[in-house]
C-alpha cells in the first residue's frame, strides 16, 4: 500500500481536526456526548425488538396513507385551529361553557329521562325480539292481519297522536331545521 503525499497531509489534517476538538472539549461536552450516543444506541436496541419495529412501521404506514389522501394535511390544520382556539379562549369564555354543559348534564341527568331511556331501550329490545319470533309475519299479507288486531290500532293510533302533538308544539319553530339562505 503506497501512500502518496496528498494522503500524509489529508491524515495530518484529520488528525490537527480531532486534536483541536480534543482540546476545546470540556468534561460536561463529553459527558453529554457520550449521553446522546448512549440514548441512540437504546434506542436503535428497542428499534431492533419485533413489537417496536411493527409499531414504528405502522406509524409510518400510517402517515404514508394519511399524506396520500390529503388527510395529513386535514389533521395538521385541524391542530393549527384547535391551537388558535386555545389560545384566543379567554377564562370568560371557558367558564361560559362550563356553565352550559353543567346546565345541560342537569337538565337532562335526572331520574325520568333515565328511566324513559331504559324503557325505550328495553322496548326496542322487545321488539327485535318480537321480529323474530317464529310467529311474527313473514309476507305482507301478515303485517296486514296484524293490522287489525285492537293492540296494533291503539300503537298507531300512539303513534299518529304523538307525531299531532309535536308538530302542534314545534309550529312555533318551522323552518328550524331548514338551512337558512342569505343573500351574498
Amino acid at each position: 500500500m503506497d501512500m502518496t503525499l496528498d494522503d500524509a497531509s489529508a491524515v495530518v489534517e484529520v488528525q490537527g481536526v480531532a486534536l483541536a476538538a480534543k482540546a476545546a472539549l470540556t468534561d460536561s461536552m463529553v459527558e453529554r456526548l457520550v449521553t446522546t450516543a448512549s440514548t441512540g444506541l437504546e434506542v436503535a436496541d428497542r428499534l431492533n425488538d419485533p413489537d417496536t419495529a411493527a409499531a414504528v412501521h405502522r406509524l409510518i404506514d400510517g402517515v404514508t396513507a394519511l399524506h396520500t389522501s390529503g388527510g395529513l394535511d386535514t389533521m395538521l390544520e385541524l391542530v393549527s385551529v384547535i391551537h388558535a382556539a386555545r389560545s384566543a379562549a379567554t377564562d370568560e369564555m371557558i367558564e361560559r361553557v362550563y356553565h352550559m354543559i353543567e346546565l345541560l348534564v342537569n337538565n337532562l341527568a335526572t331520574r325520568e329521562i333515565a328511566e324513559l331511556a331504559r324503557d325505550t331501550e328495553l322496548s326496542l329490545y322487545d321488539a327485535a325480539r318480537a321480529c323474530d319470533a317464529p310467529d311474527a309475519p313473514t309476507s305482507i299479507w301478515g303485517v296486514l292481519r296484524k293490522l287489525s288486531h285492537p293492540e296494533t290500532i291503539k300503537t298507531l293510533n300512539l303513534l299518529l297522536a304523538f307525531g299531532t302533538s309535536l308538530r302542534e308544539r314545534t309550529q312555533g319553530f318551522s323552518g328550524w331545521m331548514e338551512p337558512h339562505l342569505t343573500d351574498d
